[in-house]
């Protein structure tokens, strides 16, 4: 028994080590690649670079790249505010007022989320184009939030749906409407599902591409994946400046799943089981 035992722990740390690799490898070969001199890159062995640069890093901030990441920042910071905020509020009336035929706005929302991008671009492109909200980052955050906005009231639902019934009667009794039962005492304890919601939004919308490319053409609105995705030149591809942008891209969000990853994990689990 022992012995199975020991076998048993060893494939699941082996498991564990293989998952932890798949995951973490691309990110440190890009971490590596972005510290290569140019004419190193396509020499295998060794995989460390024999000489460290930071040309690469330089040509990324001294570049319009820097534009590219503001834009994606204005946006995806846009995105999750107005996000929380319409959402919050629609999943705690979905979850706490009389309102008839709560699993069919739950299911609508939950199709929306899932419906894939590439069905709807050309009608989204017409239509943002015939508003006047091509090349602009308020078209990108309003075709964003046709995705991100159904994913937050579906998150956040299921943190209000189990609040206890007695806190609004107590709230009733202090004076307290819907209105300000939500603000003051509904949202602060939904605020694992709110770090939760905030995190995968933000995500989405600083890696989405496929929007971003479709509905902007200039530096002055493009967002981080269409500038990574422009680097490349007719004859030559600069690897290490991808890299190096590759890597800068990356830490911000691998930063702020640390700062709230107790709260990520309260709201992840709370989901899961509230759901």
């Amino acid at each position: 028994m022992t012995l199975n035992r020991q076998i048993k722990a060893l494939g699941l740390g082996l498991a564990a080590a293989l998952v932890v690799f798949l995951n973490i490898g691309p990110l440190l070969w890009q971490g590596i690649t972005s510290l290569k001199l140019d004419r190193d890159l396509n020499t295998l062995p060794p995989i460390l670079p024999r000489e460290v640069t930071f040309d690469h890093y330089a040509n990324v901030f001294h570049s319009v790249f820097v534009r590219f990441i503001a834009n994606s920042a204005i946006v995806a910071f846009s995105v999750t505010a107005i996000s929380l905020l319409l959402g919050s509020m629609a999943a705690y009336a979905i979850a706490r007022l009389p309102i008839k035929g709560k699993s069919l706005w739950l299911g609508l929302f939950l199709a929306t989320s899932m419906f894939p991008q590439i069905a709807i671009i050309a009608p989204l492109y017409a239509m943002i184009r015939k508003i006047g909200l091509y090349n602009t980052h308020a078209g990108l955050v309003l075709s964003y939030m046709l995705f991100c906005l159904p994913l937050c009231v579906w998150l956040l639902y299921g943190f209000f749906k189990d609040l206890p019934a007695g806190l609004e009667e107590a709230a009733a009794v202090d004076g307290c409407g819907p209105v300000r039962t939500f603000w003051q005492i509904a949202l602060p304890l939904a605020m694992p599902g709110l770090v939760t919601a905030g995190l995968l939004v933000f995500i989405a919308s600083w890696n989405e591409f496929l929007i971003a490319l479709t509905l902007t053409n200039k530096v002055s609105t493009q967002t981080i994946p269409v500038g990574i995705a422009l680097f490349p030149q007719m004859f030559y591809v600069p690897w290490g400046d991808v890299s190096a942008a590759s890597v800068v891209v990356t830490l911000p969000l691998v930063a702020l799943v640390l700062l709230f990853e107790n709260k990520l994990a309260k709201g992840l689990t709370g989901g899961a089981v509230k759901g």
